[in-house]
């Protein structure tokens, strides 16, 4: 699985000069979690900006069709991957159906919404990747309903290793328009942090359960 370099460049940059991500290594996040971060990520912001959702809507799209080759279907996570898989799926000129976090508690109680059929070929869209559960979670639906999942796409991952670790044991490919790792490297060269931050942003990522504790 591979990703234009140039785009996961643009692309983090993007998701700085958005406010999508926002670092504050001196004054720490603390997630539902519980856990502290120097890091917030929210991609939903993109959306509000016509030209930046564009870039990345195309970039989704470049992506699938040189990883995966063109699916049948565009499934989307909710709640982060909805509003992006819509816009790849209009791109790339395909259906798209959406993967609940919990069955409808009334009507057909469905956890797949759209109109689909066994063995269709299907990628899916998430904004973020952190630990995997939630999108593998959706995985595991959508092979449920007799789909065959290609793999996953989503805009933004942490890098953790368990996600690694999933995503492997699942036997799901997924690829992300950029990473941590990236974003820390373009954030120092535009000066959207300090080059003496670099060690902590790191330190963070390492062992994100533990930071500050």
């Amino acid at each position: 699985m591979k990703v234009n370099k140039d785009l996961s460049y643009k692309v983090a940059e993007l998701l700085l000069k958005t406010k999508a991500v926002r670092l504050q290594p001196d004054k720490p996040f603390t997630w539902a979690s519980g856990w502290k971060s120097p890091i917030y990520c929210d991609n939903r912001i993109t959306l509000s900006f016509p030209e930046v959702r564009t870039h990345i809507r195309q970039g989704y799209a470049q992506t699938i069709l040189e990883n995966f080759g063109k699916p049948d279907v565009i499934a989307g996570v909710a709640t982060g991957g909805i509003a992006q898989g819509a816009l790849v799926a209009q791109e790339l000129g395909l259906p798209f159906i959406y993967v609940r976090s919990a069955p409808k508690g009334h009507g057909m109680e469905n956890l797949i919404e759209g109109a689909y059929q066994e063995g269709q070929r299907v990628v899916v869209i998430e904004d973020l990747i952190s630990t995997g559960g939630s999108s593998l979670k959706a995985i595991t639906a959508l092979r449920s309903g007799g789909l065959d999942v290609k793999g996953l796409v989503a805009t933004f991952t942490y890098g953790f290793s368990q996600a690694e670790q999933q995503f492997a044991e699942s036997k799901c490919p997924y690829i992300c328009l950029t990473d941590y790792s990236l974003l820390i490297d373009v954030a120092i060269k535009t000066q959207y942090v300090n080059e003496s931050d670099q060690a902590t942003l790191a330190e963070w990522r390492n062992n994100p359960n533990t930071w500050m504790q």
